[in-house]
């Protein structure tokens, strides 16, 4: 095995912290090959896993992202426009590690700083869908090629998202009040121990929000992963359903949960055959349209805009994972 097949075992998949939760399971009488031990091994060697790893790149990520504080970022975005400009958006997405109700503030920030409207949605769909953090979970669980290809068609999605919206000339579909939103222009240096508190208490705040969504999403999981024939989640959602991505895109809208939610169900339904595409347009409506963060849009954009911005956003997943389950055999 090579150095970076070792690491990426025992680091990123912690095959040594699966090993010692299955002998935990059997050492308290219970089979793993059972579906009641293999139900208990999942959960809990998920669960540790995703909060390990959870703490340590939030905490790393943030440190990064305390360098490019609301007034840095809109800095760099201002005055760009075009393309260009929406993919600068999407990819300063990725370094913020918020939900996607957490990132309104952001876009209603950028917006009153007089941004263009397609860079300030390039940026809310990215902030959500995509992130430093999530490429590391989703190889651990997965591979990389699969961690980079959904950050690859996050990204499209947000950059295509965005353009479009841009071209639509939609800005008088914005509410007033958020024009008028005052814009504060500072941005001084923190210290190292300013940029570390920051970073320990974005682990905090961010695992405090995210922890029941995780266990919930782990227990789902686990359930589909032992319970759950595979004879039933192929019948429903087998890669040779035409009708499986849409679904898997309606289940996800309802939900309100981040992608360190969605990715123990993602993982188990991978286990049981459904197609790549489909895990990722039910990820991509859980983080990019779930309804609370639509409900808390709506706030701030009048409705032609959000049927536009809801629109745009679940063509390129239903186009994604439509695309993504014809080649599925590239990735798995």
């Amino acid at each position: 095995m090579s150095v970076f097949g070792w690491m990426n075992d025992q680091l990123l998949r912690m095959q040594w912290l699966s090993d010692l939760v299955t002998a935990g399971v059997r050492a308290v009488g219970l089979d793993p090959a059972s579906r009641i031990g293999g139900s208990v091994q999942f959960f809990v060697y998920d669960v540790v896993k995703i909060f390990i790893l959870l703490s340590v790149l939030i905490f790393a990520i943030s440190y990064v992202q305390s360098f490019f504080p609301p007034e840095r970022t809109r800095r760099i975005l201002g005055g760009r426009s075009g393309v260009g400009a929406n993919i600068l958006g999407a990819l300063l997405g990725t370094i913020t590690p918020f939900c996607s109700c957490s990132s309104i503030p952001l876009f209603i920030g950028f917006t009153a700083a007089g941004l263009p409207l397609g860079v300030t949605f390039s940026f809310l769909i990215s902030s959500p869908l995509v992130d430093m953090a999530s490429v590391i979970l989703l190889a651990s669980i997965f591979s990389w090629p699969i961690a980079l290809a959904y950050v690859g068609v996050g990204l499209v999605v947000a950059v295509v998202g965005g353009t479009i919206i841009g071209n639509l000339g939609m800005e008088d579909q914005v509410e007033s009040f958020v024009h008028n939103v005052p814009v504060t222009d500072t941005d001084e240096a923190l210290t190292r121990a300013e940029r570390l508190a920051f970073a320990r208490d974005q682990v905090r705040d961010i695992a405090g929000k995210v922890w029941p969504y995780v266990l919930i999403g782990v227990g789902i999981g686990a359930a589909i992963h032992n319970w759950v024939p595979e004879a039933t989640i192929s019948a429903l959602l087998g890669q040779d359903k035409w009708w499986a991505v849409p679904v898997a895109t309606m289940v996800g809208v309802p939900m309100y949960a981040d992608i360190f939610g969605t990715l123990p169900i993602a993982e188990a339904l991978v286990a049981k055959g459904v197609g790549l595409g489909t895990v990722l347009a039910f990820m991509m409506a859980v983080t990019a349209l779930s309804l609370p963060s639509l409900i808390m849009l709506k706030r701030v954009v009048k409705m032609p805009l959000l049927v536009a911005f809801t629109g745009i956003v679940t063509v390129g997943i239903l186009t994604i994972g439509f695309t993504f389950n014809a080649i599925t055999h590239m990735f798995i």
